[in-house]
């Protein structure tokens, strides 16, 4: 088991004594090599769960265990460190960073984590051969494809070989054609490197080829 979550809950103040309860004691888990899905109506909790487990944010209330260790009182700069060593992220929208290539963005998370030389280069070139770009690598974002730029997305959140990828409606921007294409990607990458991923979806025919899905509704499981 990769992750856990026992019990938890999340809610916002929203005035001197209000406050808004988004999730209301979830617990679950998820293993290694495994596609799972999230979906529910929008506002159902799915993004602020996925901020949780992904140590974005911290939950009022419950335990969130990390390959056994319960990270739920790890201070930001251990959080920090646990999100850049074990966990991949993927949005909606690619966040590339303009002024750099595609194989300089797909290296970032190595950087950040004080890592260089031509061993990351080759580890990030591998990568954008994995998701089809390995000839683009010199390309800035500004000169891919909408396709093409979640590709390099895809790739970055690899980097670092995270245990575990969340993704947030990864296709959400993406035409018909090349929302397949990478729903293709990512079960190809399972395969190849026995990857987790964890995707929150509107997309039916996704949540459909996951392994398990599991479904919000007004911050519970149901």
């Amino acid at each position: 088991m990769i992750l856990e979550a026992i019990n938890i809950k999340k809610r916002y103040l929203t005035g001197p004594s209000n406050y808004l309860e988004v999730l209301k004691g979830i617990s679950l888990s998820f293993e290694q090599g495994e596609i799972v899905a999230i979906v529910g109506q929008s506002g159902a909790g799915k993004s602020t769960l996925v901020h949780l487990l992904g140590l974005l944010d911290k939950p009022t209330e419950g335990e969130i265990f990390f390959d056994g260790m319960n990270i739920t009182k790890y201070t930001d700069e251990q959080l920090s460190q646990e999100r850049n060593t074990n966990i991949g992220f993927v949005f909606q929208f690619h966040h590339l960073l303009p002024e750099f290539t595609a194989l300089e963005n797909v290296l970032m998370p190595a950087y950040i984590a004080g890592h260089s030389g031509t061993d990351q280069i080759e580890i990030a070139k591998a990568l954008l051969f994995d998701v089809g770009m390995s000839d683009r690598g010199h390309h800035k974002p500004s000169e891919l494809s909408g396709g093409e730029q979640q590709r390099v997305a895809v790739a970055r959140s690899l980097m670092n070989s995270p245990k575990i990828v969340f993704a947030d409606e990864p296709s959400g921007n993406l035409d018909l054609e090349n929302a397949e294409k990478l729903h293709n990607l990512l079960f190809d990458l399972r395969e190849k490197r026995n990857q987790t991923f964890v995707i929150v979806t509107h997309n039916k025919e996704l949540a459909n080829r996951a392994d398990r899905i599991i479904t919000l509704s007004n911050g519970v499981i149901v």
